[in-house]
């Protein structure tokens, strides 16, 4: 397996992929998978390698049925991302930065944090994070923010410049969340 971060041709493979084969319920693309390997791996516990493609791919029986090569390929690219993060968090975390979206209006390109949030708050919601102290809770409603539906109105009352700071504080507040537990 090789190493370091993955190239933008092997990140569009893997949009490509989970747009072909995901369900309503999958990971839609690779900034939701960014946030849910983070999540994941900052988590109290550990995640087994066959529950994580559960989880990418919507639950159990919705995996994909497809050929051996992009199923090695899809898994080889997923675990070497996932080393990626791993390493930026715990030995370089100046280099961290989550992989947000981009989109383009009018000529402006805008920074789409919804996907990796929900990524992230799909990752929490698989361990059990009841025992995070009271002072690493902003840091996770940072992330919640942005990823939970319940907290999408907060967002819409805010004003831009809010909106901004708020955007700003999720790659600082995954870093602070990450410290708190060990890596998996």
């Amino acid at each position: 397996m090789q190493q370091g971060p993955l190239t933008a041709e092997e990140l569009e493979w893997l949009d490509n992929i989970l747009a072909q084969y995901g369900t309503d319920d999958a990971v839609l693309d690779a900034s939701e998978l960014d946030g849910l390997l983070t999540a994941l791996l900052s988590a109290p516990d550990a995640v087994s390698d066959e529950r994580l493609q559960a989880i990418i791919w919507g639950g159990e029986n919705n995996l994909p049925l497809w050929n051996e090569v992009d199923s090695q390929r899809f898994s080889e690219l997923v675990a070497q991302h996932q080393n990626d993060i791993a390493e930026r968090l715990k030995e370089y975390p100046e280099q961290f930065e989550p992989l947000f979206g981009t989109s383009s209006e009018e000529d402006l390109e805008v920074t789409i944090v919804e996907e990796w949030c929900i990524g992230y708050m799909k990752g929490v919601a698989l361990s059990d994070w009841s025992a995070l102290p009271e002072h690493l809770q902003p840091a996770l409603h940072a992330i919640a923010l942005h990823g939970k539906e319940e907290y999408f109105n907060e967002l819409e009352k805010m004003t831009a410049e809010e909106f901004e700071q708020s955007v700003e504080a999720i790659r600082h507040a995954a870093l602070e969340l990450a410290g708190h537990w060990p890596l998996h």
